[in-house]
């Protein structure tokens, strides 16, 4: 696999080694052995699985306390995906990257906690699966609003806004948000 890493501390994108032919592909979507060899020790306590609809806008989530770390991919369709350094004590604090996540580029996008995560399907029928370091916590969660001015997101929108949640749609400014140290 490579290892690629981003403009925002700790996160990286990987692209897995992939053996295919005119039957399919085969790929490790993750090994704790191989990602330990890169400096990814990692411990995933729980599986989630997604599935939207073209111009579905999902986020921008995190959990303070217990953050969660989050190994992203997405199996069928495509995502922009965002994520933005919420820690304090981070060279890359209040930055945001996007990367486009497809099946056809299988790429897995490593979120670290302490940063806020949110994606924009770009197909119908999109799957995004991502493993997670810590448990779901309701109590903990936080949404930044998505289109938050200060953050100036260029989500990739192809008439007006996107379908989003009354949480998402309510969510707090960047400037509001409570932050990691």
């Amino acid at each position: 696999m490579k290892v690629h890493p981003t403009k925002l501390a700790d996160a990286v994108v990987i692209e897995p080694q992939v053996f295919g032919d005119e039957r399919g592909f085969f790929l490790e979507s993750w090994n704790n052995s191989s990602f330990k060899e890169v400096g990814l020790n990692l411990d995933f306590v729980q599986d989630n699985h997604s599935c939207s609809s073209s111009g579905v806008l999902r986020g921008l989530h995190y959990q303070l306390p217990n953050p969660q770390g989050k190994l992203v991919r997405v199996v069928r369709g495509a995502v922009y995906d965002v994520i933005v350094d919420l820690r304090r004590s981070s060279p890359s604090f209040g930055l945001h990257e996007a990367f486009e996540i497809s099946a056809a580029n299988k790429r897995i996008l490593w979120v670290p906690p302490g940063f806020a995560h949110g994606f924009l399907t770009l197909c119908d029928d999109t799957h995004f699966l991502y493993k997670c370091t810590a448990y779901y916590e309701p109590s903990s969660e936080h949404s930044l609003v998505w289109n938050d001015p200060d953050l100036a997101i260029d989500w990739p929108l192809s008439e007006g806004a996107p379908d989003v949640s009354d949480k998402d749609r309510n969510g707090i400014t960047f400037r509001e948000a409570p932050h990691f140290e």
